[in-house]
């Protein structure tokens, strides 16, 4: 087992690692850029090593300084946490040349999944079922005409290397196919310097579900069921449920032993998702795997009883998974709270919280790196804090949720948890009756309304 785990990451979920290596005996380093240096986990890490300005750039992808704080501290593994450098391959190759651990995936499978285009390739052959498009890379802008009337429109145009709904495009017809191209591939250049691109059949009226999966070094992998993720802002998530409201016990089994088959068809090591959109008529299709800890992992952790960071760490030491497949004996949803305004189309609100008073009670978990005169930066994620209920039934877990929230309050800046207080009250949601869609239609009622 490692002796010494840094962090490469900030915030609630540099925190949340912390947490868990500490009860594992195992002491931990933490990084921060000095816009951090008064986070949560600066405090609560053993030894903290600054690793530059509040630049991302110049900070916590900077993995030249990531690696030099662990030699300095004699690290022998790097936990990358989600975002930042935890899909990079490189980073996991550079770590390797220098006999520290990554705590995730080898490079080579980060390289084949990370690439949207190859992991839909790899995952065709696996048997796992891809939405119907492009093969790979559309070369050409002739090529991409001409797969588009093949596919069927509606088409979705997507950025290979993209992330965070950046180079996506919905086009319709024909006529808006050219400004749809050109749009995508130059968001694309400026987002992640590669504007290639590839084409999707649009799924109509989709759910995004995906399923938690852990492989281990000996190639055995299972399922820890699944997570409902589709209302989403912008292709960004803003709460999450499991169980999903949509699944069967049918097509739960069934999406989960496809899961299964397309983790060990690659031999994935670490804890990692396997993303479907499924549609009206509960078909699924594969969309991408994201190869490391997803950010509404606690859910899964609550229904199942499990951690998964510990899990984590075990796999990345050699111990063989179980590999049992686990199902939700209980309902959870997690809302994310964002210091945003919702009443002014989610402008982010960084600046220094001067009153904070988290709920509590049975069933009510909180993930956060705040507290009360902490200044949020305006550097990163807007991201603060997940408050995740949970209870015997869906009923349940939504009034806990609305009672959590009613208690919750930052003042200072303006947070998502209005916002979060009325989806708990739309009607569609409460039935369950949502698809990626549903935040097209919603609109925030004023204060005084609520």
């Amino acid at each position: 087992m490692f002796k010494k785990i840094l962090i490469a990451n900030r915030g609630e979920i540099a925190l949340r690692i912390i947490r868990t290596c500490k009860e594992m005996g195992i002491s931990t380093v933490a990084v921060y850029s000095t816009a951090d240096a008064d986070s949560l986990h600066v405090m609560f890490a053993d030894e903290a090593v600054c690793i530059g300005p509040p630049p991302s750039n110049l900070s916590y992808l900077k993995i030249s300084n990531i690696i030099a704080a662990a030699e300095i501290t004699d690290a022998d593994a790097i936990h990358p946490g989600y975002g930042f450098l935890s899909e990079n391959a490189k980073f996991s190759k550079i770590c390797g040349e220098h006999g520290i651990k990554f705590i995730g995936p080898s490079a080579e499978m980060i390289s084949k999944m990370g690439d949207k285009a190859t992991a839909k390739a790899t995952m065709k052959a696996a048997g796992v079922p891809c939405v119907p498009g492009s093969e790979g890379i559309i070369k050409d802008f002739a090529e991409c005409k001409k797969l588009a009337k093949e596919v069927g429109y509606p088409v979705m145009l997507k950025a290979t290397a993209g992330g965070g709904g950046k180079g996506m495009r919905g086009v319709w017809k024909e006529e808006d196919l050219q400004n749809a191209w050109d749009s995508a591939r130059q968001e694309s250049a400026a987002a992640f310097d590669n504007n290639d691109m590839y084409m999707e059949k649009l799924i109509e009226e989709p759910r995004h579900i995906e399923i938690q999966v852990v492989g281990d070094s000996n190639g055995k992998a299972c399922h820890l069921s699944e997570r409902d993720c589709s209302v989403q802002r912008r292709h960004q998530k803003l709460t999450e449920e499991t169980p999903s409201p949509f699944m069967t016990d049918s097509l739960r089994k069934e999406m989960g032993e496809a899961a299964v088959k397309a983790a060990e068809y690659i031999k994935y090591e670490g804890a990692g998702t396997i993303e479907f959109l499924v549609d009206k008529h509960r078909k699924f299709y594969f969309m991408e795997m994201n190869t490391r800890i997803q950010v509404e992992h606690p859910i899964t952790e609550q229904v199942i009883d499990y951690d998964l960071i510990r899990e984590q760490i075990m796999v990345a030491s050699g111990v063989p998974i179980s590999g049992k497949n686990y199902f939700p004996k209980l309902h959870s949803i997690e809302c994310r709270i964002n210091a945003e305004d919702p009443f002014n189309n989610f402008r982010p609100s960084p600046g220094k919280i001067t009153t904070l008073h988290a709920p509590g009670g049975h069933g009510i978990r909180i993930d956060t790196h705040v507290y009360s005169g902490y200044i949020i930066p305006p550097n990163y994620d807007s991201m603060i804090a997940k408050l995740i209920t949970t209870a015997q039934t869906r009923e349940e877990a939504i009034n806990k949720m609305k009672r959590a929230l009613d208690e919750f309050v930052i003042e200072g800046v303006k947070t998502t948890i209005p916002f979060h207080r009325q989806l708990m009250e739309h009607p569609d949601y409460i039935e369950g009756n949502y698809t990626t869609k549903f935040m097209e239609d919603f609109e925030m009622k004023p204060m005084e309304e609520e």
